[in-house]
């Protein structure tokens, strides 16, 4: 029965549009919902939501936009073999499946707060803007996507922008739009290290000894997503063929080409991936991803974001990064950098873990290579305490986004136990 009521709930979610930037209609119906439950809202300038009762002790905080990849935001969901899966989209278990975790609880008129965030998956917006009053001493993050474990710290981040002009150029002989297309995807923390194709340096790889002239393309999805796609039409000197990767169609007419030759230069320099590796928490340390580009008009713009577990190290990689592009005559900025949160044990954390343990048995501590929201809101709450848990979600911002249904019978089993513990 449990279990229904949560589905109904996502799916209720799923039928909002609540991609990043567009989540309007889904921040809304969860204000409507939870007042119409008894619950005060208050919904400050960044479009965060805190809903409480009083003054609670415990605070359950996610964030109510998503990735939008293939169909979404039309998502039709479907189970199978005990897991929720979309068909040809993105799911939006990440964090939709924790708000309708949520909205059973404000069902049952828990004495709990409950913090939901905008726009974190195109750089922790919300949470960088908050500017609610919160009181309660725990906070209990509901992002994290592998259930039985207890997350304590996170990467930090920032998104870097170039741009260049490039002068118009003579056609050469041939003309050809040339496609990468149906990778895997991923995201771009947790999954930066599984050796992920990346469409753009497939694409760059292709044309590299190639002497060549782009008059478009256009690569990647998102800024947090390993690129699935990209497509160029271009002039060349020679005769160009369709490999394993790369599918090359003759066009009918001349391009109005640019000299890009820097470009393609720059796109081969990048080093896309994990920069070192940390053992200790067996999570890559410092990565960066190869995002997106678009190339119109002689105009690009080239989006990638950085990683890293360690503030110093964030600001070498932005440093290097920023270095490079220079190098090849591109401006840049940086955008949405979030501090990490740091690894540490405190009473908070245990009895999280010891009531994991009593649901799973066993528990461990964890650090993810991704963007939670702790370390930002730890900044603005210091005196507030912060875990992050959560079922076990598998390739988000991806069309093979999928939850473990039995995960989140399970991890909302542990948050009764928390909750029974503080309130």
């Amino acid at each position: 029965m449990r279990r229904e009521r949560i589905l109904k709930h996502f799916k209720k979610i799923t039928s909002l549009p609540h991609c990043s930037g567009n989540a309007k209609a889904l921040r809304s119906y969860l204000v409507d919902f939870a007042t119409v439950k008894g619950y005060g809202v208050e919904v400050d300038m960044a479009g965060n939501i805190l809903i409480q009762k009083g003054s609670p002790s415990l605070v359950l905080q996610a964030h109510y936009d998503m990735v939008c990849v293939g169909r979404a935001p039309e998502i039709e969901t479907y189970e199978k073999e005990g897991w929720l899966y979309a068909k040809e989209s993105s799911l939006g278990a990440d964090n939709g499946m924790a708000i309708a975790m949520m909205m059973l609880w404000m069902e049952q008129e828990a004495p709990l707060g409950f913090l939901l965030t905008s726009d974190e998956e195109i750089g922790l917006v919300g949470a960088s803007a908050i500017s609610l009053k919160i009181d309660a001493n725990y906070m209990l993050n509901l992002d994290y996507e592998d259930e039985g474990i207890v997350c304590i710290g996170c990467a930090g981040g920032a998104d870097l922008i170039a741009e260049q002009s490039f002068e118009p150029a003579e056609p050469l002989k041939y003309a050809y739009e040339l496609e990468v297309s149906g990778l895997l995807g991923g995201h771009s923390g947790v999954e930066i290290h599984k050796d992920i194709p990346n469409a753009i340096k497939i694409m760059a790889e292709y044309l590299r000894d190639k002497v060549v002239r782009l008059a478009w393309a256009q690569g990647g999805e998102r800024r947090n997503s390993i690129p699935t796609r990209m497509v160029v039409r271009l002039s060349s000197d020679e005769v160009l063929l369709s490999n394993h990767w790369v599918k090359v169609t003759p066009l009918n007419e001349a391009v109005k080409v640019y000299e890009t030759k820097s470009l393609i230069g720059l796109l081969n320099a990048f080093k896309h991936g994990v920069h070192a590796y940390n053992e200790a928490l067996n999570i890559p340390q410092v990565s960066i991803n190869l995002a997106k580009i678009a190339l119109e008009d002689g105009q690009v713009l080239i989006e990638s974001s950085s990683r890293s577990m360690s503030d110093e190290e964030l600001e070498q990689i932005n440093t290097s990064t920023k270095a490079l592009f220079s190098e090849y005559g591109f401006s840049t900025k940086v955008e949405y950098k979030y501090p990490a949160w740091r690894p540490e044990e405190t009473p908070f954390t245990q009895l999280v873990k010891e009531s994991m343990e009593e649901v799973f048995n066993m528990s461990r501590y964890e650090a993810i290579h991704a963007g939670l929201e702790c370390g930002i809101l730890q900044e603005r709450y210091p005196h507030i305490a912060f875990v992050s848990i959560g079922p076990t979600i598998v390739s988000p911002h991806s069309t093979r986004e999928r939850v473990d249904l039995d995960s989140v019978d399970r991890t909302f089993e542990v948050v009764e136990r928390i909750i029974s513990k503080l309130t």
